[in-house]
């Protein structure tokens, strides 16, 4: 597996910080800030969808 790259940390309103990353291969992941070794991953482009539909305001409940 390749290494993730880790952006920045994104953080919604309250406590509720996520870690966007990538790897060599072309895979994305998302974490919960400071617990990156518990991540989910998929497609770059899935993972984009889903930031933009939470940033459309469309699932703001999950930040």
């Amino acid at each position: 597996m390749s290494e993730i790259t880790w952006e920045d940390p994104f953080c919604g309103e309250g406590n509720n910080c996520f870690r966007l990353g990538t790897d060599a291969d072309g895979n994305a992941y998302i974490a919960v800030n400071g617990q990156e070794d518990h991540y989910l991953t998929d497609t770059t482009e899935a993972l984009r969808t889903l930031i933009s539909e939470i940033k459309a305001g469309k699932a703001d409940h999950l930040l």
